[in-house]
């Protein structure tokens, strides 16, 4: 037995929100890489002189410049912003941000810059993230609570582990790295996880626009294990059966990606 399809759907649907009228292009030079809020567009230009305002657009001209250097200025950029109070929740770990291309689901882009993650919603920059929906053999799905000090989305369900892409890490070793950290999973129980397949979720959040691939992975565990967390970012875990877990994505207690993710795993034909 599955979850009802027709809740299953309008979870997934929930990860394509449309973006509000009137927001800017950030552009390094003619390509097209984030979206950015009108109110903030003065704070932009005021830190950020080499930034041209144009019709619709904000457009940064370094494109001949080298990775490395681009990655110096958008970084010093973003702390600036950051000083004055603009970003908050600074992680000390960047992210990529990725030359667009056509099907950014089965392909990477080649990399442009390197950013602190916690500046790439308030530039509107794409990120990637993996996300694992792991059950026992008896087919309940194992889930984390994402603990209350966590600045995005505070005691929600999650899937059984999650994070970010980290500049320069594959993202098989992201998701083993994700699954020891979050939930205890040692290397020897992760030799069958499965990559399947691959979402984008856009929204807006407070920090800015949220716009990330998540990249789905599944597992399944041995019945005897106990998820453990090990970076003190999950509360506890629950074992959901199919009926727990449908009332409880009813009721809207998971982080909307994570939704999608479930939703998007069960969803999928089976053995694809």
């Amino acid at each position: 037995m599955l979850p009802d399809p027709t809740l299953l759907r309008a979870c997934l649907a929930q990860a394509r929100q449309p973006l509000p009228q009137g927001w800017l292009r950030l552009r390094l030079g003619a390509l097209e890489l984030g979206w950015i809020a009108p109110a903030r567009a003065e704070a932009f230009l005021r830190t950020w002189p080499d930034l041209h305002a144009m019709p619709g657009a904000l457009a940064w001209l370094a494109e001949a410049a080298e990775a490395s250097t681009r990655s110096a200025r958008i970084q010093a950029v973003a702390e600036q912003l950051a000083a004055a109070g603009l970003i908050s929740g600074w992680r000390n770990e960047a992210y990529a941000c990725e030359a667009p291309g056509a099907d950014p689901l089965q392909v990477q882009g080649a990399e442009l810059f390197r950013l602190e993650r916690a500046a790439f919603r308030f530039f509107g920059l794409m990120s990637r993230a993996v996300h694992i929906n792991a059950r026992w053999p008896d087919g309940r799905m194992l889930c984390g609570r994402r603990a209350l000090a966590k600045a995005t989305n505070p005691g929600a369900l999650d899937n059984l582990a999650a994070g970010g892409l980290p500049a320069g890490e594959g993202l098989l070793d992201c998701a083993r790295r994700e699954l020891w950290e979050e939930a205890g999973v040692p290397p020897a129980l992760t030799r069958n996880l499965r990559p399947c397949g691959a979402l984008r979720s856009t929204r807006v959040e407070p920090e800015g626009l949220h716009d990330e691939i998540l990249h789905v992975f599944e597992l399944q565990l041995p019945a005897g294990f106990s998820p453990r967390n090990q970076d003190g970012e999950v509360s506890e875990f629950l074992a959901l059966d199919a009926a727990e877990l449908q009332a409880r994505l009813a009721a809207g207690e998971f982080s909307p990606d994570a939704a999608s993710v479930i939703a998007y795993g069960l969803l999928r034909p089976a053995g694809s």
